[in-house]
């Protein structure tokens, strides 16, 4: 079983590393399904019976937060975090975008991914949700602390659980996000005239019109599966069309999911730690599946295979990784379709 300090030294032995081919994950996967060690990790998940299916997948939004919020506070101090700089490498679009460009980061943690893209981009305006208050209120001394030029200014953290909850509509109200899918760009506040003073809230009716780009660094994964299609259409109705969704998570295989022990399996491929915190580890089909079917257009989609060697124990660690880049398309792909059956209907005349 892993313990709290060992998973904290992996961390931040691989932190750095943003990209690799170090070795092919199908060579990964052969040696692993060959080998009776991991046979628990493949056997299909025991069905449930109707109270224990009822218990495993009724709402507990309040306990997923919790144990997230224990989390934040057992790790405020210390080097479990390191500022995410190689986002900036893996996905260059965060510091090339244009003057003025808006980001929404779901799971913003204590803000190591909202450093690096602050850092990186002086003028890009970062939106940051968390479930968890302790997280939100790390962030935010991280972020006042890094001494990053109008980091303030332009970091805007709200409490939110996307998977369970509607973004607020100062992020994207009803009329925005229905305009999204008749390809209109209306925006009842434009987010570029947004300063601290007038942070958009329900309060004061505002809206920024939807964002040019969500980060999903680490976050699904910690999303129970059977909420991971409502959570991902909930991203797909604030970003504006054109939009990036970057996504960065656990893939199958990674050696922390070899770490976790049978009854730690609280569904396929879904693992619960000691702490009550939920990990997923995902394959390339399952990603595309969840991301496509809610009608995100597939750009990028692949394995990141990174081999580092701990250095207090000398044990190599084969890291996995998914990286992802999705787009929400100009015009939806139901109009899309209907455009296409007028083609064909049209030839045939």
């Amino acid at each position: 079983m892993m313990e709290g300090r060992e998973e904290e030294e992996i961390m931040a032995a691989t932190a750095a590393n943003y990209y690799s081919k170090d070795f092919e994950w199908d060579h990964l996967r052969q040696e692993i399904e060959n080998n009776p060690c991991h046979a628990h990790h493949l056997l299909p998940f025991p069905k449930q019976d109707d109270q224990q299916h009822t218990l495993l997948c009724s709402p507990q939004e309040d306990d997923d937060s919790e144990a997230w919020s224990k989390f934040h506070t057992r790790h405020s101090t210390g080097k479990f975090f390191k500022e995410r700089r190689y986002l900036l490498k893996e996905f260059p679009e965060l510091a090339s975008c244009g003057e003025c460009s808006t980001i929404l980061e779901i799971g913003c943690g204590n803000g190591s991914t909202a450093l690096a893209i602050l850092r990186g981009n002086k003028s890009i305006s970062l939106y940051a949700c968390d479930c968890s208050k302790e997280a939100l209120e790390r962030a935010k001394e991280n972020i006042e602390a890094a001494n990053i030029n109008l980091a303030k200014e332009r970091f805007y953290p709200f409490q939110c659980d996307f998977s369970a909850s509607r973004f607020p509509n100062w992020l994207a109200c009803t009329a925005c996000r229905e305009n999204f899918f008749q390809k209109q760009s209306m925006c009842i506040s434009d987010a570029r005239s947004c300063s601290k003073q007038d942070f958009p809230s329900a309060k004061n009716n505002s809206c920024i019109g939807g964002v040019d780009f969500v980060t999903l660094i680490f976050t699904l994964s910690a999303v129970p599966l059977h909420r991971m299609s409502r959570a991902i259409t909930e991203c797909f109705s604030v970003l504006k069309p054109g939009g990036l969704l970057l996504f960065r998570d656990y893939g199958l295989y990674d050696m922390t999911m070899l770490r976790f022990e049978p009854e730690q399996r609280v569904g396929y491929r879904e693992y619960m730690r000691c702490d009550g915190t939920r990990s997923y580890f995902f394959c390339l089909d399952g990603v595309r599946d969840l991301f496509c079917a809610t009608g995100f257009t597939e750009l990028e989609l692949e394995y990141c295979c990174v081999q580092s060697v701990n250095r207090q124990n000398g044990k190599i660690m084969q890291r996995v990784w998914i990286h992802g880049k999705f787009q929400r398309p100009h015009v939806h792909f139901a109009m899309l379709l209907e455009g296409e059956l007028l083609l064909f209907l049209w030839k045939r005349m």
